[in-house]
């Protein structure tokens, strides 16, 4: 910018400079002026901008602008000259430093905003909004109006460009997903192939001797008009592109539409190096965050693949509960969001993140994990009897009704003999009586038996009779035999159920082995709390569950609407060898006795049951 020389009308022949008369008082801006001491009063409160004063004379009036060089009366036109050219260059500095304060604050700017971009790209993790993100920064901090992002990917053992992204402020983008061989021919694969940014400022005008060409199919599908091109490899620390940013028209005006060649042509102009830079540095923290993602995304798929098979192992233990875990986890992620989305008020302040729904269904899903833990006979046990072990019983009542038998038999011949006699058919016939009635018996002992065996609730007089039948004992060669074992009888007492106190316990022991097994995995910190929720998922309100008899207070939300959910599904899972399934309609009213018993939350069960959760379709995890 070049400032101008203004003269007062009586110092106009006293300069050889090239200089425009200004009258006195007259508003000016960033200009030289040169006037009388007399005159120079005139400009005290005018607008008078960065102006210089050069002032000829010694009285100034007072209150007049402080002049840049006062200069004696007497001076010569040299004098004066050399004071203009001194005063034009002050301005100049002055100018310079101004540019330079401006730059500096641009830069500081856009260095804020590459910390803003990078703190917003470290944060994303789903792969497409960070894709988005980092297309939509990089225009913005270019002021482009269009743009592409290519991302490359390995195709039976050969790298290719898939076109992932586009983006335009002036036209509706065309986004086709395509994929095309790496080379030189096109801009994209020319800077993936060199792994260096290249700018062009016409598009329309390429050097001849260059490989690449613009395709204008794109342009002429959606009526663009492209001139300035920006494209930059995305790039790892270990210089491995994966990546290319493709940047389309850097506008003067944001709001401009590029819709005309003649509109194209007034408002885009080419990137600079300034703007090369700042790609390039951007370019350097989305290949991080790519990567980043990319990484937390093949771990998470990982980590998913493992909870499946940890369940599959679960369920080949004990093919009849063959996909409970996934209904608990569905029913509960299902419930956390009716919660959120209807809260009672006693859960009006509860929300779950994105991390903390993850968290839960992982929880609900590895819930029953510790039954690996637990003996298979013990795990699928149908009756109250071992299948061998009723074998034996069943075994056992036959030799007793051969012992009896035979004993019976004994004493009709020794009767005989001792009343030297040969037997009658009326000798015959009671016999079969007493060998009939004897067998009776004994069908109708083993009949109690069965009944006792089965899981359901034990009535007190086939009580009594199992009690009575551990005293009952047949003949054999080493001596009278009982016709049942004090293991079977206690294991033929347990009141209800099929599992007898020992085997109980272990069976509850599965809590402790899920939460020993949970353990062992380093969880990331977001989903730290997945050991404890699944530990807790037998507890009960009233301080009656297992394994920690925990009480209202110490039971977090989590792990509350997981009991319900695994109860509500325990019960309507098809028929089990040891329990047969009830209508959900059933089981939603022994919810709610539950409730009634103080062992569940009245309020998670009453959305469960008025959300209709055991309803919905299974639920998405964000």
């Amino acid at each position: 910018m070049s400032h101008e020389v203004l003269v007062t009308p009586e110092m106009a022949e006293r300069t050889a400079r090239s200089a425009r008369a200004v009258r006195p008082g007259e508003a000016v801006s960033d200009a030289v002026v040169v006037t009388s001491a007399g005159l120079l009063g005139a400009w005290n409160g005018a607008e008078t901008g960065n102006s210089l004063w050069i002032v000829v004379g010694d009285r100034m009036p007072e209150g007049s602008p402080a002049p840049f060089l006062s200069l004696p009366e007497g001076c010569s036109v040299s004098q004066l000259d050399r004071a203009i050219d001194a005063a034009l260059e002050m301005l100049r500095l002055r100018e310079r430093l101004e540019e330079q304060r401006r730059a500096t604050a641009l830069a500081h700017d856009q260095q804020l905003d590459l910390v803003r971009v990078g703190i917003a790209l470290t944060a994303e993790r789903d792969l497409d909004k960070l894709l988005q993100l980092i297309l939509s920064t990089s225009r913005e901090i270019v002021r482009a109006d269009a743009g592409s992002l290519y991302l490359i990917e390995e195709r039976d053992g050969k790298r290719m460009l898939r076109f992932a992204l586009a983006q335009n402020d002036s036209v509706p983008p065309s986004m086709v997903t395509t994929t095309m061989p790496i080379t030189t021919g096109s801009l994209a694969g020319y800077v993936a192939t060199t792994g260096e940014p290249m700018t062009v400022d016409d598009v329309r005008h390429l050097p001849p001797d260059v490989s690449y060409s613009f395709n204008e199919s794109f342009d002429l599908a959606i009526g663009y008009h492209t001139r300035s091109t920006l494209t930059a490899p995305i790039s790892t620390r270990s210089g491995q592109v994966i990546g290319v940013l493709q940047l389309i028209n850097r506008k003067t005006d944001a709001a401009a539409r590029v819709l005309s060649s003649e509109a194209a042509d007034a408002v885009v102009r080419p990137f600079g190096q300034g703007e090369v830079r700042l790609i390039r540095a951007l370019a350097a923290q989305a290949a991080v965050a790519i990567e980043n993602t990319r990484l937390v995304n093949e771990i998470e798929s990982l980590f998913e693949g493992f909870v499946r098979a940890a369940v599959l192992t679960i369920e080949q233990r004990d093919p009849a509960t063959s996909g409970h875990s996934h209904r608990v986890a569905n029913y509960t992620v299902s419930l956390a969001q009716a919660l959120e989305a209807n809260p009672p008020a006693a859960y009006r302040e509860v929300r779950f993140s994105r991390d903390e729904m993850i968290q839960l269904r992982y929880a609900a899903l590895l819930h029953d994990f510790g039954k690996v833990g637990v003996r298979e006979a013990v795990l699928t046990k149908a009756k109250k009897l071992y299948p061998d072990h009723l074998a034996l019983v069943e075994e056992r009542f036959r030799h007793a009704a051969r012992a009896h038998e035979v004993a019976l038999l004994r004493r009709f011949l020794t009767g005989l003999i001792d009343l030297g006699r040969t037997p009658t058919a009326d000798d015959f016939a009671n016999l079969e009586v007493s060998v009939s009635r004897m067998r009776r018996g004994l069908e109708s002992n083993l009949a109690a038996v069965m009944l006792a065996n089965e899981p359901a609730v034990l009535e007190s007089a086939t009580a009594h009779l199992v009690t009575d039948l551990q005293r009952a004992t047949f003949p054999a060669d080493m001596g009278e035999l009982p016709l049942l074992r004090p293991e079977e009888a206690r294991a033929l007492s347990v009141s209800k159920g099929s599992l007898d106190e020992l085997e109980r316990r272990e069976m509850e022991s599965h809590v402790v082995h899920s939460y020993q097994f949970l353990l062992t995995i380093p969880w990331p910190k977001r989903l730290a709390a997945v050991p404890a929720i699944a530990y807790g998922h037998h507890e009960k309100l009233n301080g009656q569950g297992y394994p920690n008899r925990l009480m209202t207070e110490q039971i977090p939300t989590e792990v509350r609407m997981m009991t319900v959910s695994d109860i509500f599904d325990a019960l309507t899972v098809g028929d089990r060898p040891y329990k047969r399934s009830v209508a959900p309609e059933r089981a939603l009213a022994i919810l709610e006795d539950e409730v009634l018993g103080g062992f569940l939350d009245a309020d998670l069960v009453r959305l469960f049951i008025d959300a209709r959760v055991f309803a919905l379709p299974h639920a998405a995890v964000p």
